[in-house]
């Protein structure tokens, strides 16, 4: 039979905390502190709670139940300004918590997307390579038929094929047709001009 010994859970817990642990299961019997105060029966009572309120915070249960554990850890490792209170203090850290929470993740993504805008912006060479592009692409449409350059500019916009047949007053059944057209003669006109072998 293997004997309990006493432990120290942590070394916040210096003579105020300790645990007793069997040897064979290595799971925790007892939870206490100098003043006999279950830590065990309080986490069992209040997590539930705790997670809960922080949930309603994040909106994202599996964070609030990660932070509940972290309200219990500042809780048991300093426990004397609310031992008198401690559902309250619980309840308190755990809104506290969650907001913690929320100015971390708008920082974060505040972060993350400045980081994207300094690595994508283009180089010098780039910028340069993307006006040569738009300048040989504003020659090709001023070379064809004005509709069929509306055409393209107005589809570059995101517009649909309803919105492009009121735009220029065509059969809305016809506007796929002539967009393919479109885009062939500005394809042929590309090629005529800056594709030459």
């Amino acid at each position: 039979m293997a004997e309990k010994r006493k432990i120290r859970l942590s070394q916040d817990f210096f003579e105020r905390c300790f645990s007793t642990v069997d040897a064979l299961s290595d799971g925790v019997v007892e939870v206490s502190d100098a003043r006999g105060l279950d830590l065990e029966a309080v986490f069992r009572a209040q997590y539930r709670h705790v997670a809960r309120i922080i949930a309603r915070v994040i909106r994202d249960r599996g964070r609030a139940e990660e932070l509940a554990v972290d309200v219990f850890l500042k809780w048991s490792r300093n426990r004397r300004p609310q031992d008198e209170n401690t559902e309250a203090w619980l309840y308190r850290a755990a809104v506290r918590t969650g907001l913690n929470e929320l100015r971390r993740e708008t920082r974060q993504t505040r972060y993350e997307r400045l980081f994207d805008f300094a690595r994508k912006a283009p180089t010098p060479e780039e910028l340069y390579t993307a006006r040569g592009e738009l300048q040989k692409v504003d020659v090709v449409l001023s070379a064809m038929a004005p509709r069929q350059a509306e055409l393209l500019l107005l589809r570059s916009h995101g517009l649909s094929y309803d919105e492009l047949a009121a735009a220029l007053d065509l059969n809305p059944k016809s506007v796929g047709t002539l967009l393919a057209r479109a885009q062939r003669t500005f394809r042929k006109e590309y090629i005529r001009r800056y594709d030459k072998p």
